[in-house]
């Protein structure tokens, strides 16, 4: 379970380098709910391939991994206010 960690720390450097280039796309209000919308995605693909494995150990792992990942996002969504969110969603005439 050694290569979990180092894993499971790979994986979250790959998210955080790709939430910094987000940052250069993507408005500041916008920011958190995409780097946890990132998370939620990248835990789906863990999850993806834990089913395609058929070792039970590294099965495991693997669900461990998208379970963390998802645990991770869920509690950095509670930072996003609800006017981050009706900005992207909300069309507006009046220029920033």
């Amino acid at each position: 379970m050694a290569r979990g960690k180092e894993l499971f720390a790979g994986i979250l450097i790959v998210a955080m380098v790709a939430a910094v280039g987000i940052r250069t796309v993507v408005p500041a209000d916008a920011l958190a709910p995409a780097i946890v919308t990132l998370l939620f995605a990248v835990a789906a693909l863990t999850a993806g391939f834990a089913l395609l494995c058929r070792r039970d150990r590294f099965r495991i792992m693997w669900f461990d991994l998208a379970g963390s990942l998802t645990f991770i996002g869920i509690v950095l969504s509670v930072l996003i206010e609800p006017d981050q969110m009706v900005r992207l969603f909300a069309f507006s005439d009046q220029p920033e």
